[in-house]
Order: structure tokens, then sequence, then C-alpha cells
């Protein structure tokens, strides 16, 4: 089938990761270590970011989990909060970062662009969806959009098939004409499960050719990049 929808991912797709995230994954480890740098650098180490460096694993729980995850990561590395306190502050720290996030590229535009060709649009983060909606909000693609999917959506969460079977329904769409496009092997594997016609990875976040390129139709260096393939 010709695809008619496209799903993103958010953070590292839509958002230039690292320029967008490093300062928030280290404010959050500071939030779990209440405040001690050292276990704060801890913290980082377990869940995937070198705290020197900056450098996020692929697939690590700060690339690809969601709040959940992160949480009980944390205190299986030593953090003295409860997993449900941690989901709070993070859910409220994770809504606030759109504020400061960066995009990759003018998204109203890109967008807009793509709505005119006729495609139906969807988000699906592991992030809150209420981050999502701030995001679309700030960047002035909220209007385009036909489905937004958080962790807390009641979708399921990444790997899981659920938030494109959403997008499916909220569209219009039969599974194969979905695309979906996302900066880690989660999102590459969300499409497959969900036998989705299309998987697009893309490097503006923390996945590589390595990681992307066995699991998708295409690797590419970021969104823009999509139209000529579409």
């Amino acid at each position: 089938m010709a695809i008619a929808g496209i799903l993103f991912d958010k953070d590292g797709t839509l958002l230039d990761y690292f320029k967008s995230w490093s300062p928030v994954n280290r404010k959050l480890a500071l939030i779990a270590a209440d405040g001690d740098q050292a276990l704060a650098d801890h913290l980082l180490r377990s869940t995937g970011m070198d705290p020197e460096t900056g450098h996020v694993v692929a697939d690590s729980l700060l690339a690809a989990g969601n709040t959940e995850e992160i949480a009980e990561g944390l205190v299986a590395a030593g953090s003295k909060l409860s997993a449900r306190q941690l989901i709070e502050d993070l859910d409220g720290l994770f809504a606030e970062a759109a504020l400061n996030a960066v995009p990759v590229t003018d998204l109203a535009d890109f967008f807009g662009r793509l709505k005119a060709r006729g495609f139906k649009l969807g988000v699906a983060s592991s992030d809150n969806e209420l981050s999502i909606r701030r995001t679309a909000d700030r960047f002035g693609f909220a209007a385009y959009l036909d489905y937004i999917a958080g962790y807390d959506s009641g979708y399921g969460c990444k790997p899981e098939p659920g938030m494109v079977w959403g997008f499916a329904e909220a569209a219009g769409l039969e599974h194969a004409e979905i695309l979906v496009v996302g900066d880690n092997s989660h999102d590459m594997m969300m499409g497959r499960n969900a036998g989705a016609g299309m998987t697009i990875g893309v490097l503006t976040g923390t996945g590589t050719r390595d990681t992307l390129g066995p699991l998708s139709d295409y690797c590419l260096n970021d969104i823009t990049e999509i139209e000529t393939i579409i």
C-alpha cells in the first residue's frame, strides 16, 4: 500500500536530542539524587548517560525509556526516592522541558508541507502526552496533527504496537499505510510489531546507523529527508 499516514517519535526525531535533553537528564539525576552530585553522576551512568561527555547510549533508559521505566531504573540504581514520587517529579520536569527544546527544523513549515500533500500525521512518544502537546503548541504544528500518544495515553508503550494501531484507528488508515519515524530501536520495533508499511530511522537522536540500519527501511540524517523518500 502507498503511505498515507506518518507517525513521528518526538525526542531525537522532531527535537535534537542532545541539545534538548542533555540538561534535562542532568537535572533529573540531581532530583533523583536529592542534590547529591556524586550520586547523580552514578545515576546518569546507570541509566545510559556519561556525565562528563554527555553521550547517551542508544536504546538505554534515558534514550528510549518512558517515565515509569526511567523512575524504576533510578530507584534500582540507588535513588532514595520512591518510584511513584519520581514519576510525578519527572513528568513535571519533562513537561517543562518543552519550553527549552531545540527542533531539528522549522516544524510548522515541515508539518504544513506534509499536510498539504494529504498525509495524516501523528506523534507517538515515550514522554507524557502533556509534553507532546506543549511541544506541538510551542513550535506551531499542533493544528496539523490527527493524533497524539504518550506513554500515559492508554495505548501501551514502545515497542508494543498499540500507539501505531491507535493512530490507524484515529486517522482511518490501514496499518500498512503507516510510516513510523524515530531515532531508536524501540520506534522501529513498534512499527514492525504493528505491521506498519515502512519504518525510517533518523540520526538526530541517540540511535546510530549500526543500531537503526537493520531495523529500518531507510536511515536518514534527519526528518527533512523524508520528503524525498515519500
